[in-house]
């Protein structure tokens, strides 16, 4: 079911909401009238981006949130509740990563970005579901990746956070349903790559500078999928057409696709600088609030058209290729 009221009338809960995505869907809703409450551990960010919600016509509250601690999370509701008087949607939006190889990723960080990741989602839905059920219904949103279908090399930790979250969400969607809860949807979103801070705050372990794979969205791809799935919920919603196409071919042929993304990832994932061991973000906040990651340059975006046209051509081939080994194996 989609909300129970307008946009303009609706408060919003968004986890990891001091950059990137988070800041991105904060001020699409801002724009739209509505109260947003914006949760991670940087309330320095955090005050920036409400500040410019405030100028874009919306209603912003700071809850600085650990998104780890369960208390912190409920803590952060019951804030949102008492402040605007009812909850009628939750983002969990909160992530961080750890890039490298698996057997070179510290213990401690793989760890925390199962903390962060996963289970910052598992504390959101607890947190989210009692205010959801008192507002009479409500849409929950788990900001998962399409690295919660496919899997790229170096990134094992933040795979397995996005997998279990797709999980997850699938999981509370049937149970809401069985309990006669209905009324609360639970959506997964499933962004391609998106122009975000990510690359440069994400620990390194990978002795080499990390680059978005191409090609690379706007984090306005996903906060309008956001807003679209607010209005009009949906299981799951691909946001950048690239992801869309590289699950459909995980589906036709995964073990060439995982051949293939793992090349890819290998070629595309770094650029030509060194750079040391570094826990990025994993343990320390991020002190500014920023929407993009600074992606977008003319040169690149033309190369990453180019690889994406490349990628719907290997794509198409593959299709080609299963549909013809089934008629195959049909006319034995």
């Amino acid at each position: 079911m989609p909300l129970t009221r307008s946009l303009d009338d609706s408060t919003v809960v968004i986890t990891g909401a001091s950059s990137g995505i988070g800041t991105a869907t904060a001020y699409a809703l801002a724009r739209r009238g509505a109260a947003v409450v914006l949760a991670a551990r940087s309330e320095p960010a955090l005050r920036q981006v409400a500040q410019q919600c405030w100028k874009l016509g919306g209603r912003a509250l700071v809850v600085p949130t650990d998104v780890t601690d369960l208390e912190s999370v409920l803590r952060l509701a019951d804030r949102a509740a008492a402040e605007f008087g009812h909850i009628d949607a939750w983002v969990n939006n909160a992530a961080v990563s750890a890039v490298g190889l698996f057997d070179e990723i510290p213990v401690a960080e793989f760890r925390r970005v199962l903390e962060v990741n996963l289970l910052g989602a598992v504390h959101g839905i607890r947190a989210a579901l009692p205010h959801l059920g008192a507002a009479g219904g409500g849409v929950l949103i788990n900001n998962a990746s399409v690295l919660a279908e496919v899997a790229m090399p170096y990134q094992s930790a933040y795979n397995a956070t996005k997998h279990g979250i797709r999980g997850l969400a699938d999981t509370v969607r049937q149970e809401l349903r069985v309990t006669g809860r209905g009324q609360i949807s639970i959506c997964t979103v499933l962004p391609a790559t998106i122009d975000t801070p990510f690359y440069r705050h994400a620990a390194n372990h990978s002795g080499r500078e990390l680059m978005p794979p191409p090609p690379v969205y706007p984090p306005e791809v996903v906060a309008e999928t956001i807003v679209r799935l607010l209005r009009r919920p949906r299981r799951e919603a691909y946001a950048g057409g690239v992801g869309r196409l590289i699950g459909l071919q995980w589906r036709l042929a995964p073990a060439l696709m995982e051949r293939t993304l793992g090349w890819y990832a290998r070629h595309t994932q770094f650029g030509p600088g060194a750079r040391l061991d570094s826990s990025g973000n994993v343990f320390q906040a991020d002190a500014e609030a920023r929407r993009d990651g600074g992606w977008h340059g003319r040169r690149r975006q033309l190369v990453r058209m180019t690889a994406a046209f490349g990628l719907a051509a290997a794509g198409t081939a593959v299709g080609t290729l299963a549909a013809m080994n089934r008629r195959s194996r049909l006319d034995r």
